[in-house]
């Protein structure tokens, strides 16, 4: 080919362009799509069309918690779940318990949830003075527990709050608030007050049940304790009223008026016809019962009334209890209760 000629074929052909850029630009939109579609299935709704309940058993791993949230239609896949969570969970260790899984919430959230730690609370409560025919009655009437229970020896459980979760045996609560009571106790004793009129941890808790029951305002547990403690070194007869009733009801409200039968009857409770403690506790008494049998005020009153304002008034002699006594009445008459 003549010179000329090559010269313009050489000028004639198209350039190539590189296809670099755009191959870069290409796989850049697919991995963008890609992260933005594995995105919204991690973080987009999930499968739960009304909430749900799940329970991760303690010491389960991921794996474990996916399986049971799988289950229970919370996620589609655990498969697909444990992969995103290597992607975007962060590596945090989840927590065991009973959650809550709201509708068409996402992995993401569930995730976040099992690594909070952000369980279902389930509590029973145990209020204090609650006698323990009724502690057996509110373990019965607690859902999603399992199993019966006896009723527990009064004065055996630490009235307090109780988490649980689905599925755990009734018994298994019932040993916990008794253990809790075995563990205030043992401590509080070992800190007792030196001279104390009760003897042994046993006498504490029937003393503290009797305080329990006989006032409910906290700035006066300690002058009731004395009350009782100077009665007993006396030799005189404790006469409280809840001792009377313990027999008849086991702690449940009488919703009458003591009869004068029920005030004469001997049994090992009615502490108007006995001296000295009743045989066993009459309900289970909180914390600031106790520690006002094991720590009373320095108080040399021997008798206490209402007050009509929810208290009561302390005295040391029975004429000082006697006018007490009468302001109490004229009370009660202007209520139109007598």
């Amino acid at each position: 080919m003549p010179q000329d000629a090559r010269s313009r074929a050489r000028t004639r052909a198209p350039k190539r362009r590189s296809r670099g850029p755009r191959v870069l630009l290409m796989a850049a939109l697919l991995v963008v799509a890609a992260f933005g579609g594995g995105w919204f299935l991690w973080a987009g709704p999930g499968p739960a069309t009304q909430e749900l309940s799940v329970v991760v058993p303690e010491g389960a791993t991921l794996a474990r918690a996916a399986r049971e949230l799988e289950k229970a239609g919370a996620i589609r896949s655990r498969q697909t779940f444990l992969a995103f969570a290597k992607v975007f969970g962060g590596g945090g260790t989840i927590r065991a318990g009973e959650y809550r899984v709201e509708a068409g919430a996402s992995q993401r959230q569930i995730l976040a949830m099992l690594q909070d730690g952000k369980t279902l609370q389930r509590l029973v409560t145990v209020p204090e003075g609650m006698p323990s025919i009724l502690v057996a009655d509110a373990l019965a009437k607690a859902p999603v527990l399992t199993g019966a229970v006896k009723t527990p020896d009064e004065g055996s459980v630490l009235p307090d709050s109780y988490a649980y979760v689905r599925g755990e045996p009734r018994a298994a609560v019932l040993a916990r608030m008794q253990k809790a009571m075995a563990t205030y106790l043992a401590k509080a004793w070992a800190g007792r007050d030196k001279g104390l009129v009760v003897s042994t941890p046993r006498e504490a808790i029937i003393l503290a049940s009797i305080v329990e029951k006989e006032t409910g305002k906290p700035a006066e547990r300690t002058t009731v304790a004395a009350v009782y403690a100077n009665r007993l070194k006396a030799g005189m007869p404790l006469q409280a009223d809840p001792t009377i009733i313990y027999p008849i009801t086991k702690g449940k409200p009488l919703g009458r008026r003591i009869l004068q039968s029920e005030l004469r009857a001997k049994n090992g409770y009615n502490t108007y016809a006995m001296r000295g403690l009743p045989e066993g506790p009459i309900a289970n008494p909180g914390r600031a019962s106790i520690d006002a049998v094991l720590h009373p005020a320095q108080s040399k009153a021997l008798y206490f009334v209402a007050d009509g304002s929810g208290g009561h008034v302390f005295a040391e002699t029975y004429e000082q209890h006697q006018a007490n006594v009468a302001k109490w009445y004229a009370i009660r008459r202007a209520r139109g209760e007598m």
